[in-house]
């Protein structure tokens, strides 16, 4: 009597196996299918590193309606600086409570407040009246917040 199966197959060669034999681990397919995870999260992290490096230096971009508000700024800003100093005064601090509370774009808000203040100070007959150049350099740099809205700031020449 066979004590193992591999006694009874010799003995009996018609004896079958029942268990189905396993084929091994698919190396080569497992390689290709991680091969082209990786490729995948690489090109992921590539195309999400070029859209960060392009936009790192781009200015934000306000609102028509932040640009809109800001152009009326500062019109009426070249008004209240050859007005009398307590119009202005009062014109200033109402106009930042305003510009504070309703626009959304704090970088665009920045170049404004500071336009507010260049009136003021010309309207006090300050040293510190802004020259055309100083004007004009803060209209390039507020423009460019305004480049997708459609409206194109334009800021007065203050003082001298």
């Amino acid at each position: 009597m066979p004590q193992n199966a591999a006694e009874k197959t010799r003995e009996d060669p018609m004896a079958t196996i029942t268990s189905t034999p396993t084929a091994g681990p698919n190396r080569t397919r497992n390689r290709l299918i991680l091969g082209a995870v990786a490729g995948a999260v690489v090109a992921a992290l590539a195309a999400g590193g070029a859209y960060w490096w392009q936009d790192r230096d781009e200015l934000s971009q306000a609102s028509a309606e932040d640009c809109r508000l800001a152009q009326r700024i500062v019109t009426e800003a070249a008004g209240i600086a050859a007005g009398p100093v307590p119009e202005a005064e009062k014109w200033w601090k109402e106009t930042g409570d305003e510009r504070r509370a309703t626009m959304e774009d704090g970088y665009l808000g920045a170049k404004i407040s500071r336009y507010e203040g260049w009136a003021l100070e010309t309207a006090k007959k300050s040293a510190e009246t802004p020259s055309a150049k100083d004007v004009k350099s803060l209209q390039e740099e507020a423009r460019g917040h305004c480049v997708d809205s459609g409206v194109t700031l334009t800021l007065p020449p203050l003082g001298s």
